[in-house]
């Protein structure tokens, strides 16, 4: 087989394949044993029809269709190999020569989509800076108010409800003459935001046994999205209670015994999660500084199908505003995709079964899955090479924090492994009980609060290589 290589953009390429027919000749034999056996010829026996009376019968060219269908990726593959190309998305596949005759070979050209080739930069050279940490006393009062409404109690109070108040209720909804439905006793927290639209206003001044009206489209049911007059009564309004900020609260509250411990503790607490928040900036700032300076050429096919796609899901396909918004996030992740693989290839990032199984708990986490059934669904739906990928994505990602100079905006060195080595001399214990994230801060910053979907692109396209019908 031979194969030759024109690239016709910086991200598209023009392969053309000629195979002769001896190698083309096992896939013509696999076909007609294969037609052979869904044909009934008078004289012979099921699947005992020789070759020449099946080619008779159905015509050489539905034979050598079939034939060169099923050898055809394969060819793909080998070209793809011998040319050392990193094809992505499908190919556009055109026969130019069907092999009649025996002598005759089979040529066909492939246009197809390839990863460009990217320049990365001295990664020790890059450098980027961050906001200062500044812990301040309210930022430490916010958390002990927090830990007291955790222990705080509700007590029935004899006046009008206030942003805040938790409030017994009943209410129920109407469109015209007909209820649609009705709930007695619910508590609700003024406020919380989480029932309908415009019942936190409507709560507010209303005393116990007083009632109003309010109008608030319905959230489900067969009247989903319709206004429907809602009628709120107040039965209780009650007010959160919360402990003294002292010792006792101290020992109730934590294991430390006295009110100056549990202070200390919980400003350590805020003063680590704003490391972390540096080092979520500094994994931001760098990605944002390599896709900045890198040049880097895009399939425009891949970017068209994957907008159209997503505005065809949405049902938005003539909105030109939010076509020029997922375009520009099309092109961002998918530059963003091609700068992290280079890095991957660079630094010769691997990714072990111990960190792809760390990766998979965490996001069972996120998605409140038992991780066992994650795993389950993830290799049924062939997604566990793509999650492979991310974790090598993210490491590389993590590579680059920690090879970049990192300064914050006093021009002081700003470290990430201090949250591992603090974290170490500290009590294991009181530091689980704060940000959980902070564990391997460096590839923890790297990953951490991810935006945008990827645009999704075929490591492999020679298996979808298909033939048009020859003539």
């Amino acid at each position: 087989m031979k194969s030759a290589v024109e690239t016709l953009a910086p991200t598209r390429v023009k392969v053309t394949v000629e195979v002769p027919y001896a190698e083309l000749k096992p896939s013509v034999d696999s076909a007609i044993k294969a037609i052979g056996s869904q044909i009934s010829v008078p004289g012979f026996r099921h699947g005992k029809v020789p070759a020449r009376i099946i080619e008779q019968r159905v015509g050489r060219g539905a034979v050598l269709q079939e034939a060169i269908n099923e050898a055809l990726p394969g060819f793909f593959g080998q070209a793809v190999d011998d040319n050392n190309l990193r094809p992505i998305g499908q190919p556009e596949v055109e026969i130019t020569q069907v092999p009649m005759e025996d002598d005759q070979e089979l040529a066909f050209t492939a246009e197809v989509d390839v990863r460009p080739e990217i320049t990365l930069p001295d990664l020790d050279a890059i450098a980027v800076s961050v906001d200062d940490i500044e812990v301040t006393e309210e930022d430490v009062q916010e958390q002990l108010d927090t830990l007291r409404a955790r222990f705080g109690t509700l007590v029935t109070v004899e006046r009008e409800a206030a942003m805040g108040d938790f409030v017994t209720i009943d209410l129920s909804a109407t469109i015209g003459e007909e209820e649609i439905d009705s709930v007695t006793g619910i508590s609700y927290e003024i406020g919380s935001g989480n029932m309908l639209p415009g019942m936190d206003d409507a709560l507010i001044g209303l005393a116990a046994g007083s009632s109003t009206t309010f109008t608030a489209p319905l959230a489900g049911g067969d009247h989903q999205g319709e206004d429907a007059e809602c009628t709120v009564t107040v039965q209780a309004v009650k007010e959160r209670e919360l402990p003294e900020l002292d010792d006792d609260f101290a020992a109730l509250a934590s294991e430390f015994d006295t009110l100056a411990e549990l202070r200390a503790n919980v400003t350590h607490g805020v003063e680590q999660g704003k490391r972390f928040a540096q080092g979520v900036q500094a994994r931001d700032r760098i990605l944002d500084h390599l896709l900045e300076s890198l040049d880097v050429p895009l399939p425009e096919g891949i970017i068209d199908a994957e907008v159209n796609s997503h505005l065809e899901g949405e049902d938005r396909l003539e909105d030109d505003e939010h076509r020029a918004e997922v375009d520009a996030n099309t092109r961002r992740s998918l530059k963003t995709q091609f700068i992290l693989d280079a890095l991957v290839e660079q630094e010769e990032v691997d990714v072990s079964q111990e960190e792809f199984v760390e990766y998979l708990m965490m996001q069972a986490q996120q998605f409140r899955m038992d991780p066992g059934e994650l795993a389950k669904a993830l290799d049924s739906n062939g997604q566990v090479p793509a999650m492979v990928v991310e974790v090598a994505r993210r490491k590389a990602l993590a590579a680059v924090l920690d090879r970049a100079t990192i300064t914050d905006a006093s021009g002081n060195a700003v470290d990430l492994n201090l949250l591992v080595e603090e974290e170490g001399d500290g009590d294991e214990e009181a530091a689980s009980a704060e940000d959980s994230t902070a564990q391997e801060p460096i590839e923890q910053a790297a990953v951490a609060e991810d935006s945008g979907e990827e645009a999704p692109v075929a490591e492999d396209s020679a298996a979808e290589v298909r033939a048009e019908p020859t003539a």
